[in-house]
C-alpha cells in the first residue's frame, strides 16, 4: 500500500473502533437510561436509517465534482456532533434528532470512502483493498464493541456519555486522518467505462439506463436484506422465539460471525481474487442457504438446548463466511461498472441500496415471532434467489467485469521463425 492508502484504512479502522463503543448499546440507552418506551427506542434506529436515505442521494454528485475528501471530512464532523448531541439528549425530540444527524454522517462517509480506495489503487489492488477494509472494519467494531461492553452500565448515565464521546473523537481522528491524505492530481480510475453518448443526461438518469448497474444493485438489495437486515432483527427474534436461546448465546453467535471474517478474510481472498465475480456471489447465495436450513434446525431442536445453541451459532459464522467472500467482490465491481468521472454516483447509489434493505430488514420480525419456519422457508428461497440473480448478473457484464484477473493476462505474441528453405522436389 502507498502512503495514502494506508493512511485510509487506519482512519476506517479507527472509525470503526469508535462505532463499536455505541452500536450494540443504543436500545438500551434510548429505553433505560433515558426511559423512552419500546416504540420510541425503535424509532431510533428508523431516524438513524432515515438520515442515511435522505442523505446518500445527493452524496455522490458532490463526491464526483468536489471530490471525496472534504466529503469524509465534512460528514466525519457532522457524525462527531451527532454522536455527541445523542449523548447528551433526554427527551424524544433530541435523540431522534440526534440519531438522524449522526445516520446521516456514517452512510455519506461510506461512499466517500470507497471512492477514495478506487482513486489510490489499481485493477490489481482493488480486490485486496476492499478485503482489508472489510477486515478492518470488523476487527475494529468488535474490538470496540468488547471494550464498551465493559464501561457500560445502565445505572450510570456517565458511563454512556463516555461511549458517545469515544466515538466522537474517532470521528474527529478520521477527519484529521483524512485531511492529510494526498490524493492523485487528477481524479482517473485505471479500467473505467467510457461516458456513453448514448446515455443522456448525468447522475441518477445515466446510472438508471445502466442495465448491468441496475441489476446489480437489485442483487445487492436482496443480499443485505437477507443477509445484514435479519442480524439484528428477524433472526434474532426467531433466535429468542423459537429457538429459545439465551441472550448469551446470541452473543457468542454474533461473535461467531465476526470471528468468521476475521479469520477467513484472506484465506477466502485467495480462492475468490481470480476467478468470476458472479460465481462467487452465487456461491454466497448456496452457502446461505444452508445456513438457513441450520437455522431452522435449530428451531426445531426443542429437546437439546446446546444442539439449538450450537446450530444458531453455525448459522450465524456461515453469513460470516459469505460476508468474507463478498468484501472483495462487490464493492471493486461498482467502481468496474461505474463509467468515468462517476465513481462517487455509482458507490453512493449502492450505498443507498443497502441502507434501504437494512431499514426495510426488521419487517421480518413480526413473521420471525409468529410464523418462524414460514420465516426460515422464505429466506432459504430467497438465498436461492440470490444465486440465480448473480448468474443473471453474469450475462450482463463483460468478461474483464467479471472476472479482472483476465486484464492483467498477458496476451502471447507469436514471433514466426525463419522460413525453412525449401528443397526443389525432383519430378520422375
Amino acid at each position: 500500500m502507498g502512503a495514502a492508502m494506508r493512511r485510509i484504512q487506519a482512519g476506517n479502522a479507527l472509525t470503526a473502533f469508535g462505532i463499536g463503543f455505541t452500536v450494540p448499546f443504543l436500545y438500551i440507552y434510548a429505553a433505560q437510561v433515558r426511559g423512552l418506551s419500546s416504540l420510541w427506542a425503535g424509532a431510533t434506529f428508523i431516524a438513524f436509517a432515515l438520515g442515511a436515505l435522505i442523505a446518500l442521494p445527493l452524496t455522490g454528485r458532490v463526491i464526483d465534482r468536489r471530490g471525496p475528501v472534504p466529503v469524509v471530512i465534512g460528514a466525519a464532523v457532522a457524525a462527531s456532533v451527532g454522536a455527541i448531541a445523542l449523548g447528551l439528549s433526554t427527551g424524544v425530540v433530541p435523540i431522534l434528532l440526534s440519531a438522524l444527524l449522526l445516520g446521516a454522517g456514517q452512510a455519506v462517509m461510506q461512499p466517500a470512502l470507497a471512492t477514495m480506495i478506487v482513486w489510490c489503487s489499481t485493477k490489481e489492488t482493488r480486490t485486496r483493498a476492499f478485503a482489508l477494509q472489510f477486515f478492518m472494519q470488523n476487527l475494529g467494531l468488535g474490538i470496540g464493541g468488547l471494550i464498551g461492553g465493559l464501561i457500560v452500565d445502565t445505572s450510570r448515565p456517565g458511563s454512556f456519555m463516555l461511549l458517545f464521546t469515544i466515538e466522537a473523537l474517532m470521528f474527529l481522528v478520521l477527519a484529521g486522518i483524512i485531511a492529510t491524505v494526498r490524493m492523485p492530481q487528477v481524479a482517473s480510475v485505471q479500467g473505467a467505462v467510457a461516458k456513453d453518448a448514448a446515455q443522456s443526461g448525468g447522475g441518477w438518469k445515466r446510472l438508471l439506463e445502466h442495465k448491468a448497474m441496475v441489476q446489480f444493485c437489485v442483487l445487492g438489495f436482496v443480499l443485505f436484506f437477507a443477509c445484514y437486515g435479519q442480524f439484528e432483527s428477524g433472526l434474532s427474534a426467531f433466535g429468542t422465539e423459537s429457538a429459545k436461546v439465551s441472550p448469551s448465546v446470541l452473543g457468542f453467535a454474533l461473535a461467531a460471525n465476526t470471528g468468521a471474517i476475521v479469520v477467513a478474510q484472506f484465506v477466502v481472498l485467495r480462492l475468490v481474487e481470480n476467478r468470476r465475480r458472479s460465481r462467487v456471489i452465487a456461491l454466497v447465495g448456496l452457502i446461505w442457504t444452508v445456513a438457513w436450513v441450520i437455522a431452522g434446525f435449530s428451531g426445531l431442536a426443542h429437546g437439546s438446548a446446546m444442539v439449538a445453541a450450537a446450530a444458531f451459532i453455525t448459522t450465524y459464522a456461515l453469513f460470516g463466511i459469505g460476508e468474507a467472500m463478498l468484501s472483495p467482490t462487490l464493492a471493486p465491481l461498482v467502481a468496474d461498472l461505474a463509467p468515468e468521472g462517476s465513481v462517487g454516483q455509482y458507490n453512493s447509489a449502492f450505498a443507498l441500496v443497502k441502507q434501504m434493505a437494512l431499514a426495510l430488514g426488521p419487517v421480518g420480525v413480526l413473521l420471525a415471532a409468529s410464523l418462524p419456519m414460514v420465516y426460515i422457508t422464505i429466506f432459504l428461497f430467497v438465498s436461492l434467489g440470490i444465486a440465480w440473480l448473480a448468474l443473471r448478473l453474469g450475462g450482463q457484464l463483460t468478461p474483464e467485469q467479471d472476472n479482472p484477473a483476465l486484464a492483467r493476462i498477458e496476451p502471447v505474441h507469436v514471433h514466426p521463425g525463419p522460413k525453412a528453405a525449401v528443397e526443389p522436389v525432383a519430378f520422375a
